[in-house]
């Protein structure tokens, strides 16, 4: 029993080691790189739950063997109590068993073995995700069922595309996801997760869950986005089970009250409103849906179609003045006898992006040396001025100078190499890991003129280009989008891609809009450099034409 002890106490102190690092912040849900950590850190509370289970197991084998012995003893004793007492040695035993023995016995039973355990289970849970952290993540799956149009039985059966370990949803999981939305006031995805949820119940999946509290959310949820048709039938549904559930009686009468309101309005509504109602019903039905994108279109509807593969705006003619080439930046010394490999992304903004332009040595050593620091993303909030982290930037970043690294170092100058733009004045290396669903909604890089004091305390002018590495392959998800012109750049290991923000002249390109698609499946990390004005002068002259 010591030994038990002693061992659970060693083993938190490891742990606690190895999450130090997260004490400091928490946001989990932020940064997949991040939660790899959790993975470790159950899988040793799993160990020390087991060495628990094992020391009850063995407590309560020795009480067992007890009782057994006792029982065989007791059973003759009673037969003939004078003549097995008449043994001295049996009364002593006797005196000495309920003196001494049972004593022991209590103390055996009484004994706690769970302090290693929980101790061990205290210490970390301090470190453990939080309520915020669970909510993020649910959000996040709801963010891709509408970014990928999924079905709520496909997220719940885990097959998605690329997944390697897939994973099935409970009764329970899918009403946790119901009621964080219904909690957020989302009755359009409570309604998808109660539904499946109870289509799960029904199939005969085993829960603790029953089918009333899943027909009064569902039923409330349909009511709320004004199908009080079908929020009726839940509801007799519901009194069905249970004719005394007071709201749902409640419900029940309310419902009633408003089809027959209903009813009546459209009764006496004049003829011709009646067949204006259906001309215009019959036409939005027929109306067909657009498959690809047009100035019309929301910038919401274009970046999720574009993060789906749909609505890419590059005619044939347009895709064959796009090329591959070897490249040395007009002959740059490192470049000459050694050429990048180059491509056309895209026409207008000219996008270029690298191949194998940065080793697998490197990459890893950049995440090493980010992977502690990994902070949730911030952005510029345009009133305060301040950073800020936002729903709409959901990963962790880290920043990395050239001065604690030669790796850094080696790769700022590959990039200014490359490019031929001076990185003295540019940022530092910032690297990304993005969380569950991890995105970057529609941004630009560079302040625009209603953003004067965007870049105002780096001194160093306006973002002038944007170098984006890719350091890791996404399974699903994840594209680089443009959705002003159409434009999508998927995510390749070893890869960078090079954009300018801003026109020779200065002015802003508002084509360079573009956003980081929610990782479907997979974990992405990427690193970017943002080059500033300063030092371009005689890199990158201006141009009289401020649209040049």
């Amino acid at each position: 029993m010591l030994s038990f002890g002693m061992e659970l106490p060693c083993l938190s102190l490891l742990l606690l080691s190895c999450l130090q690092s997260l004490s400091a912040n928490n946001d989990f849900f932020t940064s997949i790189g991040q939660m790899t950590d959790l993975l470790y850190t159950e899988k040793d509370l799993v160990t020390s739950l087991k060495d628990y289970i094992k020391a009850e197991e063995n407590k309560l084998e020795r009480v067992k063997q007890w009782a057994d012995k006792l029982d065989l003893l007791s059973a003759a004793a009673i037969q003939d109590p004078e003549g097995f007492l008449g043994h001295p040695v049996n009364a002593f035993k006797l005196m000495k068993r309920l003196n001494t023995e049972w004593g022991d016995l209590e103390s055996l039973v009484l004994s706690d073995t769970t302090d290693g355990f929980i101790s061990n289970l205290t210490i970390q849970r301090q470190y453990f995700p939080t309520d915020e952290d669970q909510t993020g993540a649910a959000k996040a799956l709801l963010r891709l069922q509408d970014t990928y149009r999924l079905d709520a039985n496909t997220i719940s059966i885990g097959d998605l595309p690329g997944a390697k370990h897939k994973s099935l949803m409970t009764v329970e999981d899918c009403y946790e996801l119901g009621k964080i939305a219904y909690s957020d006031v989302d009755y359009y995805h409570t309604e998808l997760w109660m539904a499946q949820a109870l289509k799960q119940l029904d199939q005969g999946e085993e829960s603790h869950l029953d089918r009333v509290i899943l027909l009064d959310y569902l039923s409330y949820s349909i009511y709320q986005q004004g199908d009080i048709d079908r929020a009726l039938e839940f509801t007799k549904q519901l009194l069905a089970l249970d004719p005394e559930h007071q709201r749902a009686k409640g419900n029940l009468k309310y419902f009633q009250f408003q089809l027959e309101k209903l009813r009546k309005e459209a009764a006496d509504a004049p003829p011709t409103e009646k067949k204006q109602g259906k001309r215009e019903t019959t036409e939005k039905i027929k109306k067909p849906k657009k498959k690809f994108l047009t100035p019309q279109l929301p910038e919401r509807k274009k970046y999720e179609m574009l993060c789906r593969g749909e609505g890419i705006r590059m005619t044939p003619r347009r895709q064959s003045r796009l090329f591959c080439r070897y490249y040395d930046n007009k002959h740059n010394p490192m470049y000459v006898l050694a050429p990048v490999k180059q491509q056309d992304e895209w026409d207008r903004p000219y996008i270029v992006r690298f191949i194998d332009i940065i080793s697998d040595k490197e990459m890893e050593r950049v995440k090493q040396l980010a992977k502690p620091r990994l902070r949730r993303a911030t952005v510029h909030d345009p009133l305060t001025g301040k950073l800020t982290t936002a729903q709409y930037r959901v990963s962790k970043s880290a920043w990395l100078t050239g001065y604690e690294d030669p790796i850094i170092d080696k790769i700022n100058q590959r990039i200014e190499d490359l490019t031929g733009l001076e990185m003295d004045t540019a940022e530092e290396l910032q690297v990304a890991n993005y969380g569950v669903g991890g995105q970057y909604e529609p941004h630009f890089d560079f302040g625009r003129k209603d953003e004067p004091d965007a870049f105002k305390e780096l001194g160093t002018g306006n973002r002038i280009a944007t170098w984006l590495f890719y350091m890791s392959d996404v399974a699903a998800g994840g594209a680089t989008v443009f959705p002003d012109v159409g434009a999508s750049v998927g995510p390749q290991k070893g890869t960078a891609v090079f954009w300018y923000n801003l026109f020779p002249s200065g002015e802003g390109d508002y084509s360079t809009r573009h956003a980081a698609c929610p990782v479907l499946v997979g974990n992405k990390w990427v690193s970017n450099k943002w080059i500033h004005e300063r030092g371009q002068e005689w890199r990158r002259p201006c141009l009289l034409n401020e649209t040049e």
